[in-house]
């Protein structure tokens, strides 16, 4: 390549970069101008996925376990909402054969704010595993970390 078509490239890029930084720039400035006029700005929305982004029906509930990360025979609490399901019905941990939580109570299975505990296996060690919530006719999920003590403490 000679030295006059990579002066004259080089050129380009520096001249569309400098007219796309102008072309935000200036839509900021108008948004922020458009904003300050007589009437307040509208308030903006709360960040809520599009309705084509929401999950499929049946996998609407959400669900939060606290501690996480936990350590294995401690005490956890499960709580979450239901997303449309008539209430919390089942809460599973970790896989067929390799559950992970142990004395399982419901206490609360109210669709709107739904309250579970239980106690983590002590023979998990270190890893991810996921806690699964049955919220008769909608389920989540959510990933429980689990770490032990560090050794020699």
């Amino acid at each position: 390549m000679s030295v006059k078509s990579s002066v004259l490239r080089h050129g380009r890029l520096v001249a569309g970069t400098a007219v796309a930084a102008a072309v935000i720039a200036g839509g900021t400035i108008g948004v922020a101008a458009a904003s300050t006029g007589d009437r307040p700005a509208a308030p903006v929305a709360a960040a809520q996925p599009p309705a084509t982004e929401q999950p499929p029906e049946g996998a609407r509930a959400t669900v939060k376990v606290d501690p996480n990360p936990a350590v294995p025979g401690g005490d956890v609490t499960i709580t979450g909402n239901c997303g449309g399901g008539k209430g919390l019905k089942k809460v599973i941990g970790g896989y067929p054969g390799h559950e992970i939580l142990k004395d399982l109570k419901i206490v609360d299975a109210n669709p709107e704010a739904f309250k579970a505990t239980a106690k983590l296996s002590k023979k998990i060690g270190n890893g991810v595993g996921p806690v699964l919530v049955d919220c008769d006719g909608e389920a989540g999920v959510t990933l429980l970390v689990t770490h032990g003590p560090e050794e020699g403490k």
